[in-house]
C-alpha cells in the first residue's frame, strides 16, 4: 500500500513506539511532585526538553510543550499580540498559512485589532520586500511557516526575520513541516511545530518564545509549562516526540536527498505521462517529499477515491474535495489550477518501487475520471457575437471542461462568455487561460453568479 499523505501525519517511528511504551510505566506520576515518582517523572520531562531545544536550536527553558501544533500556534500568536499591545494591534501573516495561523488573524481582527495578509508569487513564496512593505509602526507581530504545507514551497525565513528584527517586530514561525528535516535558520523570536508531522505521537507541539520577546499568556493561570499553556503535561506522548525528532534528525540527510529524487521522478513523469497537467510550487526550494499537480478537466474527490482503490493515499487542494467547497487558499493565492489536484507528499522509508506504481496507475485514474465527467455536454448560445456557456448550477470542473469543449467554435478574436456560480471557477478559468494559451478578459456580473469571458488568441 502507497501511504503519500506524509504531509498530513508521517506513520509513527519505531523510536516513537519504543520510547512511549517505556515511558508509559516510568513516567506517570506528577512531575511537578517532590516524591520519587514525581522526581522520576520530572527527570524525564527535562530529559524531552533538552532534547527538543537542541534539535529546534533554542534553550530548553525557552520551549514549553502543548496539546498540538494547532495549540501551540494559537497560543503563541495570542501570547506575542498580548504581550506587545501597547505598541500595537496590527499582526502580518502570509496569505499561504495554515489553518491554525489565519483562524488566529481572523480572532484578531474580531477583536478590533488590523491584519495584513502577504500575497505570495505563483510558486507560494513570499518575499522579505513584501514584509517590508507590510511592516508598521503598531506591528506586534509578523507570521510566517517555514514550508508551505499544501505545495512544499520553502520559505525565505532568515531574510524575513532579518527585516522584522531591524523593525523591533518579532516573528513567530510555524515550522510543523519542516522541523523534522533540520532547524529554521534565521534570528526569530517565536517557533512552533507539532510531533505527528515527524513520526512522534499525534497530541504534542512545541512552542518556544524566545528570551527578551515580550509574551503575555491568555490562558487563566497554570504553573505547568511556564504558565505559558495550562494542563497536565502528557510525558509518555512528550518523551516519544522527544525521542522521535532526535532519530529522524539523524537519518534527514540522506532520507531528504532520497525522497527529493523520488519526487523529482514525479515531478518530470506526470506532465509526460498526463495531459494537461499543472505541477505547483516552487522547483527548486522545496522540501523534499512533497509534489503537487492539478489535472484539468478532473474532480478532486473522484480521482482520489479512484487512487485510493489502487492503494494510494494522497491529499487534494481541490475546491471539490468532500472536506470544503471552496477552492484551497494556498492555490487560490498563488492562482494556480485547483481542479483535479493531488498532493503526493513521501513518508520516509518510501519504496522507490511504489512511488513508480504510481506513476502507472495514475494516468488510467485520471483518464477514467474525465471520461465519466466528459459525458457532460454543455448548454450554449449565441449572444451578440459571443459564444455563451451556461455552466450555472455545475460544479467544478464542469464550467472549465464546457469551456474546453466550445474554444474551438469561435473564431481566433473571438470570445466565450462561460456563466457560473461555482466559486472555484474564479481560480480555474483563468489557470486554463494561462496552461492552453487563451487571454482571460475577466469576471463581469451575471443575473446569477458571473460571467467569465475568455478570448480565443490561438
Amino acid at each position: 500500500m502507497g501511504y503519500f499523505d506524509a504531509a498530513s501525519g508521517v506513520p509513527p517511528h519505531p523510536v516513537a513506539r519504543q520510547a512511549l511504551l517505556a515511558s508509559w510505566d516510568e513516567g506517570w506520576a506528577d512531575p511537578s511532585r517532590l516524591y520519587r515518582e514525581g522526581r522520576r517523572a520530572r527527570m524525564l520531562l527535562d530529559a524531552a526538553r533538552e532534547a527538543a531545544a537542541e534539535a529546534v536550536g533554542c534553550r530548553a527553558d525557552e520551549l514549553v510543550f502543548t496539546s498540538s501544533g494547532t495549540r501551540a500556534v494559537h497560543s503563541g500568536i495570542a501570547g506575542a499580540l498580548a504581550g506587545r499591545r501597547r505598541i500595537g494591534r496590527h499582526l502580518i501573516v502570509s496569505a499561504v498559512e495554515h489553518s491554525s495561523v489565519l483562524h488566529s488573524a481572523e480572532a484578531q481582527e474580531a477583536d478590533g485589532g488590523t491584519v495584513t495578509r502577504v500575497a505570495v508569487d505563483r510558486t507560494g513564496a513570499v518575499s522579505a520586500r513584501s514584509y517590508a512593505d507590510a511592516l508598521r509602526s503598531d506591528t506586534a507581530l509578523a507570521c510566517l511557516q517555514s514550508a508551505n504545507h499544501e505545495v512544499g514551497t520553502v520559505q525565505p525565513v532568515a531574510e524575513v526575520a532579518r527585516v522584522c528584527r531591524a523593525a523591533g517586530v518579532p516573528l513567530l514561525v510555524d515550522a510543523a513541516q519542516s522541523l523534522g528535516w533540520g532547524p529554521v535558520d534565521g534570528d526569530w523570536s517565536l517557533l512552533t511545530a507539532s510531533a505527528h508531522k515527524w513520526g512522534g505521537p499525534s497530541g504534542v507541539g512545541l512552542l518556544v518564545v524566545r528570551k527578551g520577546v515580550r509574551f503575555a499568556p491568555r490562558d487563566p493561570a497554570d504553573e505547568r509549562e511556564s504558565g505559558r499553556v495550562p494542563g497536565f503535561e502528557n510525558l509518555p506522548a512528550i518523551v516519544a516526540a522527544a525521542a522521535s525528532l532526535r532519530a529522524v534528525r539523524a537519518e534527514a540527510a540522506e532520507e531528504a536527498r532520497r525522497l527529493r529524487e523520488l519526487t523529482e521522478r514525479i515531478r518530470a513523469a506526470v506532465p509526460e505521462r498526463v495531459a494537461d497537467v499543472e505541477v505547483v510550487g516552487d522547483p527548486e526550494r522545496r522540501l523534499p517529499g512533497i509534489v503537487t499537480f492539478s489535472c484539468l478537466y478532473a474532480d478532486g474527490e473522484t480521482l482520489l477515491h479512484a487512487l485510493d482503490r489502487e492503494g494510494f493515499s494522497v491529499s487534494s487542494g481541490s475546491s471539490c474535495t468532500s472536506s470544503t467547497l471552496t477552492p484551497s487558499h494556498v492555490l487560490k493565492a498563488m492562482g494556480v489550477l485547483s481542479e483535479g489536484n493531488v498532493r503526493v507528499s513521501l513518508p520516509p522509508g518510501t519504496a522507490g518501487a511504489e512511488v513508480e506504481r504510481f506513476l502507472e496507475v495514475l494516468p488510467r485514474a485520471v483518464a477514467a475520471v474525465r471520461a465519466q465527467l466528459g459525458a457532460v455536454a454543455p448548454a450554449t448560445a449565441v449572444h451578440e457575437d459571443t459564444l455563451v456557456v451556461d455552466a450555472l448550477g455545475k460544479l467544478c470542473p464542469l464550467p472549465v471542461i464546457e469551456l474546453a469543449k466550445v474554444i474551438g467554435e469561435v473564431p481566433v478574436g473571438g470570445t466565450v462568455r462561460v456563466l457560473a456560480d461555482d466559486e472555484a471557477a474564479r481560480l480555474d478559468i483563468p489557470a486554463w487561460c494561462e496552461m492552453r494559451g487563451q487571454e482571460y478578459v475577466g469576471e463581469e456580473r451575471a443575473e446569477r453568479g458571473s460571467a467569465y469571458v475568455v478570448r480565443r488568441v490561438r
